[in-house]
């Protein structure tokens, strides 16, 4: 079966890349794009893309439902769209696969709940890198052996929300490991405010920003007279299409919220 799928945020880094992989796919078929303006009737009316891609662009889900019917709807705007758009398209029947972070905590559940009641897949992957994935689980491992630690993750400097939503699916892996307790000196003080990064359960968060950077984090995990690095670099966005293309499949199949590569791959 072809999966029909849609894309929101085609005209950003990571959406001209989906783009481009989702309509070399054979399993799959680009049937519609979503975007937050009028930007002409198909995707080649953009100068972003091939003349031969008329895919059309819709403004409203409900109308691009209507006339396209997609299976999936990958999602790859920002924090400001990507919570309605999550919930319309479960609420439609779209399964969706979610590349953008900033959820809070009471929208996950929202639509967790959503999604399991509606019997609707839907997957939220704050990174679509196998490696990053990977990095995360042999840092939940580690925690259990070296529990003071430090997470470092570095990202191009328009990405808008910090710290990322890798760093922050790490910490919550590895909190299920280490216990709750304050890192450091009891003493210890901050002469510049933000010095120590932010604070979750005692561990330590650092975002840096800066253009020329993709997507890179180190987990740092110290113990006596020894230091176990964890590192993952994108250093370019084809490095999360074997993510995308994994999630898309993987969703036809599921009747409820993932959160995470880490629970669709062995």
């Amino acid at each position: 079966m072809t999966i029909r799928v849609a894309i929101a945020g085609a005209r950003g880094k990571m959406g001209k890349e989906a783009v481009h992989t989702v309509m070399n796919n054979d399993e799959m078929e680009l049937v519609a794009v979503l975007d937050y303006k009028e930007i002409g009737r198909t995707l080649a009316d953009t100068n972003l893309f091939p003349s031969h891609y008329t895919v059309p662009v819709f403004i409203d889900l409900q109308e691009l439902h209507t006339i396209t019917k997609p299976d999936v709807l990958l999602d790859l705007t920002t924090p400001e769209f990507v919570y309605e758009h999550t919930k319309q398209a479960l609420e439609l029947n779209i399964r969706a696969v979610v590349g953008t972070t900033g959820f809070s905590d009471e929208q996950l559940e929202e639509l967790k709940t959503l999604s399991k009641a509606s019997k609707i897949g839907c997957i939220i992957a704050p990174n679509f890198a196998i490696g990053a994935v990977l990095m995360m689980k042999f840092a939940e491992q580690a925690a259990k052996y070296l529990p003071d630690i430090e997470i470092i993750e570095m990202h191009h400097d328009q990405k808008l929300d910090a710290p990322s939503g890798t760093a922050m699916k790490t910490a919550h892996l590895i909190s299920q490991q280490r216990p709750i307790y304050q890192q450091g000196h009891i003493r210890e003080k901050e002469t510049l405010p933000g010095a120590r990064g932010a604070n979750y359960d005692g561990m330590r968060i650092h975002s840096v920003r800066l253009p020329g950077l993709v997507a890179h984090q180190q987990v740092l995990l110290g113990g006596e007279g020894q230091l176990l690095t964890l590192r993952h670099d994108s250093f370019n966005r084809g490095s999360f299409m074997s993510g995308v293309v994994l999630s898309i499949k993987t969703v036809m199949e599921k009747e409820e919220l993932i959160y995470g590569l880490e629970h669709i791959i062995d």
